[in-house]
């Protein structure tokens, strides 16, 4: 874990020059106000932040319980519980991980539901994708791995010359792998590489001296803009093919099942491609504007990364038995979506593949397989060793994992189909323009405390049923509320890949609510907007 700068003794005594790889390395972490390096004006903000959430976070919660509403009783008090949560989350009077626990304590002891149910998505496939994949991504920055890749990408003709390229670069790398690969482990592959590329840049600039001798490089807003191209990038890419996320799975099934009308890979592929298009250029223009980097020319980074390569040298015995560990981890999470491409998601070998490797069970097996290569056979030395493999990020594990919990009680007390029915009738939804809208505005909302699983499986089921007591094809509504569901990206729990960059201490929570919120909001108008427009090209629908 990062730990703050020791002050120096005397006023005359020159400031501590900050250690880039072990604050960015080291197992960083959600931080307290007394871990980060804060500027007065910054401090005196973070603290107003923290004490106002102390209090209105209760507040919230009991104020909204007492309101006369129409609601039933565990809907009621689940809502006042997740207000209250919300703005623990936003204002963090108490780490993140400890906002979500006190609500799940809160949910258990007001008997919304039993402890039993409540805890039980503790054991989700979501969470052993985290704990193996975040050991894969311990192996991987221990052993150097992480830093060779992040100067090989630094190494691409023009990449490493400008940090709006690095970031760009990596914003279409994860694209590419999240269309095929989950969202989640995508993020999780390549999050070591961008740590290991931030480390570059922020020694590039100390020893540049553009920035200070002693400077919080956790606060950069290179290394925000990075991380948070990765997280949403891989929400972008995810919605190019059926498999590029569950969601999409879920939304075309309920869809076809309605409509009676079959959308293969290749319609699907056409309809998205568009769609991630204006929303990857989007998202650059957006990223780079909110989160402007301390530098844009990275001068004599080719030489820099050129002697560091030198400095490497060749692999060693770890470094390969990580990547045979982290290549098989890969190719059993590609097998599915290969076997997909090759006979379509109908076919024999993709449902037995998808049956059987399932995300998480996949990351904890390659995971194992570091405790069983050797690195000195004599020694019984390992590749990795559990003292390592205890260093990595269990407050983002719990989290996310109160955020599944949230989303499944949202979903079993009927508070998300309430809230979509009522919205639906209060706005007096009479077209398909307006139901369109609604439907991805509706999803993105629901996303944003939710997992996207989840959000698209409440919210396409109210859809079609509305689409149909109105005389609408759902068709385009419905769609347009399975790509939004993917969205969410204003709090670490919206998303998995949100909560794994959130994970890094690189990320404040006001710079990922600030950018998440304007990419909601543009994303929202871009799926509005393009998708009833190629749905009518490619010819599918009513």
């Amino acid at each position: 874990m990062y730990t703050e700068q020791p002050a120096p003794t005397d006023d005359s005594s020159p400031p501590q020059r900050t250690d880039v790889r072990a604050a960015l390395l080291g197992g960083t972490t959600f931080r307290s106000l007394s871990e980060q390096t804060l500027s007065p004006r910054e401090e005196r903000f973070e603290r107003t932040r923290q004490t106002i959430g102390l209090f209105l976070a209760p507040a919230v919660a009991i104020i909204f319980a007492l309101l006369p509403l129409n609601l039933e009783r565990q809907q009621h008090l689940l809502a006042a519980i997740l207000l209250g949560v919300i703005v623990l989350w936003i204002c963090e009077p108490v780490p993140i991980p400890i906002g979500g626990l006190i609500g799940v304590a809160a949910i258990v002891i007001l008997g919304v539901a039993p402890a039993s149910a409540v805890l039980a998505p503790f054991g989700s496939t979501t969470i052993f994708t985290f704990i193996g994949a975040f050991i894969l991504a311990q192996a991987m920055l221990k052993h150097g791995i992480a830093q060779r890749l992040a100067l090989a990408v630094l190494s691409l003709p023009g990449v490493g010359k400008s940090t709006y390229r690095v970031v760009i670069a990596f914003g279409v790398i994860t694209c590419l792998l999240s269309a095929f690969v989950s969202n989640t482990a995508t993020v999780a592959m390549l999050m070591p590489t961008a740590l290991g590329v931030l480390v570059v840049i922020a020694q590039l600039m100390q020893d540049r001296g553009v920035v200070k001798t002693d400077f919080d490089p956790l606060r950069l807003r290179i290394g925000a803009a990075l991380l948070l191209m990765l997280a949403y990038g891989a929400s972008v890419g995810g919605l190019l093919t059926p498999v590029g996320s569950p969601p999409n799975l879920i939304g075309r099934g309920l869809i076809e099942e309605a409509t009676g009308v079959r959308i293969s890979f290749a319609q699907w592929m056409a309809i998205a491609a568009p769609v991630c298009l204006a929303m990857f250029l989007v998202l650059a223009l957006v990223m780079l504007l909110l989160n402007r980097p301390e530098i844009r020319r990275l001068e004599g980074v080719e030489e820099y990364v050129r002697e560091q390569r030198e400095a490497q040298g060749k692999m060693s015995r770890a470094e390969v038995n990580t990547l045979v560990a982290f290549g098989v981890t890969v190719t059993l999470w590609l097998a599915p979506a290969v076997a997909s491409l090759i006979g379509g998601t109908e076919s024999e070998a993709y449902i037995f593949l998808d049956d059987r490797l399932d995300e998480g069970i996949v990351a904890v097996l390659g995971a194992s397989l570091l405790f069983i290569l050797p690195v000195n056979w004599k020694q019984r030395q390992a590749t990795l060793t559990w003292t390592d493999a205890a260093k990595i990020d269990w407050g983002t594990i719990l989290l996310f994992g109160t955020g599944i919990i949230f989303g499944a009680l949202l979903a079993e007390t009927g508070l998300a189909e309430t809230i979509g029915k009522g919205a639906s009738e209060n706005l007096n939804i009479t077209n398909i323009v307006a139901i369109t809208a609604f439907s991805a505005v509706l999803a993105i909302l629901i996303s944003e405390t939710t997992s996207n699983t989840a959000s698209a499986a409440v919210i396409v089921p109210i859809v079609i049923p509305l689409c149909q007591a109105i005389g609408v094809d759902p068709f385009v509504p419905a769609l347009a509320a399975t790509f939004a569901a993917s969205f969410g990206f204003m709090l670490p729990v919206s998303t998995p890949q949100n909560a794994i960059v959130y994970g890094t201490g690189a990320v404040p929570i006001t710079r990922m609510i600030r950018t998440g919120l304007l990419f909601d909001i543009l994303g929202a108008i871009l799926i509005i907007t393009i998708v009833p427009v190629m749905i009518a090209v490619v010819g599918i629908g009513g």
